[in-house]
């Protein structure tokens, strides 16, 4: 039964995607160097492991909606889900080299974009919990199938500054934010009523009305 090992060693944007990306690149390796696997169905799970980090006073703020007041962080602040992947290893032994492509989504509803929007600078820390089937050759030839153990993992540290960079690229100075549709038609009525042509010019004159300057 092989043996494995899970090591991320690099990360890096998805060049030409039509949507942000990030490949991480993940050597696996067997401790059989001579066993002869035929491919992996490979699960992973990546959490955000958001306790093994420092913050500044800044993000605490930006952090509030997720974790509440930074007093009470003891007690919620807890790893959690950032994605589901999955890949087919191809025919290797010894050891390989596959990537790892996560989407990045800038979905401001989302848990993880929240997070990932409140860092200012240095890394977010990532763990990657591995599953799957083994599909490998006996030692009589024939095919074997095995699982992935479950204490399988990996870690790795991403530059927030390459988060930024893959966003930025897809979506440069911009942020999406989805409205109930009532609301939204409320907006564009206002929108047409007091003859604004952007969007922009709806939310800074709102802001303004309620006494909130908006910065440019």
């Amino acid at each position: 039964m092989p043996d494995l090992s899970f090591e991320i060693i690099g990360a890096e944007p998805v060049i030409y995607s039509t949507l942000p990306m990030l490949n991480f690149r993940l050597c696996i390796g067997n401790a059989d160097a001579e066993e002869q696997i035929q491919n992996i169905n490979l699960k992973c799970q990546i959490m955000l492991s958001v306790t093994q980090r420092r913050y500044t006073a800044a993000e605490k703020g930006k952090l509030f909606e997720l974790f509440g007041e930074p007093e009470r962080w003891g007690k919620t602040l807890r790893a959690f889900l950032w994605t589901h992947v999955t890949t087919v290893v191809p025919r290797f032994s010894g050891s390989t080299t596959v990537d790892l492509s996560v989407p990045c989504l800038y979905d401001f509803e989302v848990v993880s974009t929240k997070y990932f929007n409140a860092l200012e600078d240095g890394e977010i820390p990532l763990s990657f919990l591995f599953s799957g089937t083994i599909f490998y050759e006996g030692a009589a030839g024939n095919l074997q199938i095995g699982q992935i153990s479950w204490s399988k993992e990996a870690t790795y540290r991403l530059p927030v500054a390459l988060w930024k960079e893959v966003i930025n690229t897809h979506f440069p100075n911009t942020a999406w934010l989805r409205l109930p549709k009532d609301l939204f038609d409320q907006l564009y009525q206002y929108k047409i009523t007091h003859g604004l042509i952007t969007w922009e010019q709806v939310l800074t004159q709102l802001l303004r009305a309620s006494g909130e300057e908006a910065k440019p």
